[in-house]
């Protein structure tokens, strides 16, 4: 059937609908490496801007770092440009068979399988682990694509409220039952930078004989004392089952992801995982490049050093600036606004000041939770900061919201 005017304007509504609400995502066009200073064509048409960036997940300024560019122009020139292929059949070529066992060696854990992303990662793992008499427990705050792989998953699911340990409990105690209980979480949550208390939830683990799965994608090359993530910033390095993460973020930012923990899991992904054995190899330009990114955060933590110290400066400034920021350690700093009208025409005042940073409103976040979410980088310099501290000043004393706490934020613009 032919697409149908009743489908288009069905369709032409539910975006009007989407924009009247000041909940439409527009996207503007970068026209530059990725970096701490980007030049940024918005609206498009216009001429580009250079503006600083603090709204990437390129956390330790690796994205165009030079000695990732020439690995990956090496990479190029020694393995081609794509595999045509997925990996059982003619997609496998040594260097993702040396990506997987850094990535293993850097982890501290038994075997590593690569996806295409840590998407599709999620997707595919707990099919191949779980069935009908299992039970999947989950925070209720977990990644969009955890959810999604949950899905695909014939197991039981139960869900635990935000990082509370006693409901985690219950709902351990709920499923002695089953053959199998897995624990499910994020290593660090994405859009408010809190980190799992992966100590705890390992010893609820060891006391109900559960295993633990950690999607640590925003944690992996730059949380912990080496970088290795939230399982060595909690101290329970080799007592995670399986770990999810990405290539496409500190570690490089191109794509690419990986189930990485107990060698029976990995080889069960290879084996049946469907976005492993139905969707086309990393390309060896991102394995090459990835691997010089191992190396790279493996022979020093610099980078990490440094982006503690950003985020720990940071943080303080925007507080004594008189901002409601979500507290934490984290790269992640959600600067809390609640309102989506509020949280875009800040970001528009931003851009216009020279700082680029995205406003997040439902349904990426809960309703009434609307933010900036800042993210900072090993990349960016005092200076930056300082710029991006004092845009922020500036704009927020243009609402009226310094100071002003969630309460009276929402008394001034609603939810």
């Amino acid at each position: 059937m032919a697409y149908s005017e009743k489908a288009r304007n069905h369709y032409t509504n539910e975006l009007t609908s989407i924009r009247g609400a000041g909940l439409f995502k527009e996207e503007r066009h970068i026209k530059s490496p990725q970096s701490s200073r980007i030049k940024v064509e918005y609206p498009p048409g216009q001429p580009s801007k250079e503006v600083i960036n603090l709204c990437a997940n390129n956390y330790l300024g690796l994205s165009s770092h030079p000695e990732v560019v020439a690995a990956a122009h090496r990479g190029l020139d020694s393995h081609g440009y794509g595999m045509s292929s997925v990996r059982f059949i003619c997609g496998t070529q040594d260097i993702h068979n040396q990506l997987e066992k850094k990535l293993s060696e850097f982890l501290e854990t038994e075997d590593t399988v690569l996806f295409p992303s840590c998407m599709e990662a999620n997707a595919g793992l707990f099919e191949v682990v779980l069935d009908k008499d299992d039970a999947m427990i989950a925070d209720r705050l977990v990644h969009a694509s955890i959810v999604d792989g949950m899905r695909l998953c014939k197991a039981q699911l139960y869900n635990y409220k935000h990082l509370n340990m006693a409901h985690l409990e219950e709902k351990l105690q709920e499923t002695q039952g089953c053959r199998f209980r897995m624990i499910i979480t994020d290593g660090v949550f994405s859009m408010d930078g809190d980190i799992a208390p992966l100590d705890k939830i390992c010893g609820l683990a060891d006391k109900y004989d559960a295993m633990v799965t950690v999607d640590d994608s925003h944690s992996t090359g730059f949380v912990g004392d080496r970088g290795k993530g939230t399982h060595e910033y909690c101290g329970v390095l080799g007592r995670i089952d399986a770990i999810t993460t990405t290539l496409g973020k500190a570690l490089g930012g191109a794509a690419g992801g990986c189930v990485s923990g107990r060698k029976e899991i990995v080889e069960l992904c290879r084996q049946r995982a469907r976005p492993y054995l139905f969707s086309n190899t990393v390309p060896p330009v991102v394995i090459a490049a990835s691997i010089r990114v191992i190396d790279l955060i493996s022979r020093s933590t610099e980078r990490r050093n440094k982006l503690e110290k950003n985020t720990k400066y940071f943080r303080e400034k925007m507080t004594q600036a008189g901002f409601d920021i979500r507290p934490g350690v984290h790269a992640i700093v959600p600067v809390m606004l609640y309102n989506a009208k509020l949280a875009q025409d800040v970001s528009r005042d931003l851009y216009e000041e020279g700082v680029y940073a995205i406003g997040f409103f439902f349904p990426v976040v809960p309703q009434g939770q609307a933010r900036i979410r800042v993210q900072i980088s090993a990349d960016h310099e005092r200076e930056h900061l300082d710029k991006a501290i004092a845009a922020f000043a500036k704009v927020g004393a243009k609402y009226n919201i310094l100071g002003k706490k969630k309460d009276e934020i929402i008394a001034a613009y609603g939810t």
